[in-house]
């Protein structure tokens, strides 16, 4: 037996799909907010940032104990430098001296060579230092743009979800007014074609955008004002009205 409903309750429907049509551009939007692209684009970014800040960290630490090894290597050869010249104050051997100065000498070589080294070194430590500084800078200032995308991502958020259960206790209250079997055909033919109900508008379909042909035309001025038609074309709930051009 087919399906009949009054006009009013069928009328009903095109309600109830605008609201639907709502909910998905709603969730559509949700998904696809230009804050939701930017973090994740300056997310990436910040994990790249976030590997050379490390592979920096740990440079800076290796020349710091270069450095730290070269000094130490200097404070020896002093060390031995302070040593030996105490003993050539207090050496009566000439062969003791002669041997001494000797290695005072080649000491002083030593010494001009680390030192040298230390100060390469320390311009290395520098240096990385301030690679070092720059990117943490720049990890800290993403970290800012990230947290303001977040804080505008989550504002935006909230407003849609504030629309969205508007827009859901409206359809809460007209799907109540609509009889069950109607209202089940509607979400039947919305969950299977996309739309439940169309607006037949100057005998064109509002869900399909197709102008009925004769034939359907014919069939759709022959029909009750309360039988429940489909539309040829998208399958939804045919809605017919003052505007339907019958």
């Amino acid at each position: 037996m087919a399906l009949k409903a009054a006009p009013e309750s069928q009328a009903l429907l095109l309600e109830l799909q605008a609201l639907d049509t709502k909910l998905n551009q709603l969730g559509h939007r949700a998904n696809t907010l230009p804050e939701l692209t930017t973090i994740a684009a300056l997310s990436t970014e910040r994990e790249m940032l976030r590997g050379a800040v490390g592979e920096q960290s740990g440079a800076w630490e290796d020349a710091q104990l270069e450095l730290k090894r070269t000094a130490a290597d200097v404070a020896v050869v002093e060390a031995r430098v302070t040593r030996d010249k105490e003993r050539l104050q207090t050496s009566a051997s000439v062969k003791d001296v002669a041997a001494l100065e000797q290695e005072l000498a080649a000491l002083a070589r030593r010494q001009s060579d680390l030192e040298d080294i230390e100060l390469a070194v320390m311009e290395t430590v520098d240096q990385r230092a301030a690679v070092l500084a720059t990117s943490r800078a720049e990890l800290e200032a993403l970290d800012a743009s990230i947290a303001e995308a977040a804080t505008s991502r989550d504002g935006a958020l909230a407003e849609l979800d504030a629309d969205r259960q508007r827009a859901t206790a409206s359809r809460t209250e007209i799907a109540g007014r609509v009889p069950d079997d109607l209202l089940a055909l509607y979400e039947k033919q919305r969950a299977r074609y996309g739309v439940g109900a169309s607006l037949l508008r100057g005998g064109v379909s509002g869900a399909s955008g197709v102008t009925l042909n004769s034939s359907d035309m014919v069939t759709v001025r022959a029909a009750a004002p309360d039988d429940v038609l489909l539309c040829p074309d998208s399958s939804a709930i045919l809605v017919r009205t003052n505007e339907s051009g019958l």
